[in-house]
């Protein structure tokens, strides 16, 4: 593969009033206009027009030891999937809200694969040429609200402003193997989560022949592909950074009802 083919990440950012592809730049973002701007002066969007968010749980077996107390769910069971609205997506250097209630909420690190041709009915073996791109999520979860430890509701997994994607699109030709990075997460700095792809119950392929057997794939919908173990508590005024090997480094803060009049 010749990498200087290769397509630039790419991010989807708003500034001076207006909407702008960009690209990184040794200065900061180039934007589509041919501005370089400081990546602290705009407001980033996730990196892509999103269509379906398809969530998987469960799906990193080092998470499924960690909570094999509370689960009666196997390695052997299909694939834990949901739905989110778009309503629960923000950009890089966005803020989530931690409910006042909330006890015990806390981040996962997820590899988000991004569809970039409509798959139907695929195999396997040929499921990797329906894939764009992809970019780091921090699927954020409350476990207070939790009905039973094997589904997931929407009360818990689809909360407005809870799922931070971005900051980069990167292209699919630009990862030799989505299955071998290293995924990790920082609160305030601290190394509290650190896992690698290898590590998935179902991967990339077998989630989209799983998938386009029943729905139809569309360019921009987006699977999300679970969390390894290590997931903490985290409280308003905490950054989180999640981070994934040659894909990217996304920043969030975790903020109090009052911001949000409640």
């Amino acid at each position: 593969m010749n990498r200087a083919l290769v397509p630039a990440p790419k991010a989807i950012v708003a500034y001076a009033g207006a909407l702008h592809s960009a690209t990184p730049d040794p200065k900061g973002l180039r934007l589509s206009d041919g501005r370089v701007v400081a990546e602290e002066s705009v407001v980033w969007l996730p990196p892509f027009e999103v269509g379906t968010i398809i969530a998987l749980g469960l799906n990193y077996a080092d998470h499924l030891k960690e909570l094999s107390k509370e689960l009666t769910v196997t390695t052997q069971d299909a694939p834990l999937v949901f739905l989110k609205g778009p309503g629960a997506l923000i950009g890089h250097r966005g803020q989530t809200r931690r409910p006042r209630d909330a006890t015990y909420m806390h981040y996962e690190c997820e590899l988000a694969v991004v569809i970039g041709k409509t798959a139907k009915g695929v195999k396997a073996a040929d499921a990797m040429a329906h894939v764009a791109g992809y970019t780091v999520c921090n699927d954020y979860a409350i476990r207070d609200y939790l009905e039973n430890w094997y589904r997931p509701n929407l009360r818990v997994k689809n909360r407005d402003g809870g799922t931070v994607l971005g900051p980069w699109l990167v292209d699919a030709n630009a990862v030799p193997d989505p299955h071998q990075l290293q995924l990790r997460t920082y609160v305030n700095g601290k190394l509290t989560q650190q896992g690698t792809t290898a590590n998935m119950v179902n991967a990339i392929p077998a989630l989209i022949e799983y998938l386009s057997s029943f729905m139809t794939l569309l360019p921009g919908d987006v699977i999300l592909t679970g969390t390894p173990e290590g997931v903490v508590n985290v409280n308003v005024g905490d950054e989180v950074v999640t981070e994934i090997e040659g894909i990217g480094r996304l920043v969030n803060t975790l903020v109090g009802d009052e911001l949000f009049g409640r």
